[in-house]
């Protein structure tokens, strides 16, 4: 059984866009600000009217890791997880799928993988 990210009220619309592959990232109504990961109140207004905008899907390596050891439940090892610069402005966490070789600065696109009916994961390639 392959291991399932937390969804709740807060995260909940991000999964929604996953669903029919859109890239989602929390905006404050009230200011303007963007964030990621998401979470209840604006980190910089302090405001609770949040919505969100569809990312262009694209960013930039910032830093990143190849995880060999131990096993992950339902996953293939060695596994790519990188730290994303969007070109929305945030920065995000992500598997990197079909690379041999990633380096800082290499630029990335979203696509989505569809585990199950309930379960659609952003998975990052080179562009």
């Amino acid at each position: 059984m392959a291991v399932r990210p937390m969804v709740n009220r807060d995260s909940q619309f991000f999964w929604d866009g996953t669903q029919v592959g859109e890239l989602r990232i929390q905006v404050c109504n009230a200011c303007g600000a963007t964030r990621f990961p998401p979470g209840p109140a604006c980190q910089q207004c302090e405001a609770y009217d949040r919505g969100h905008e569809v990312a262009a899907g694209e960013g930039t390596v910032y830093s990143y890791v190849v995880h060999r050891h131990p096993p992950v439940p339902g996953k293939e090892l060695p596994i790519v997880i990188a730290l994303i610069d969007l070109d929305e402005g945030v920065r995000m966490v992500g598997e990197v799928e079909g690379v041999d070789d990633l380096e800082i600065g290499q630029r990335l696109r979203v696509d989505f993988r569809r585990v199950d009916d309930d379960l659609t994961l952003p998975v990052w390639r080179t562009v």
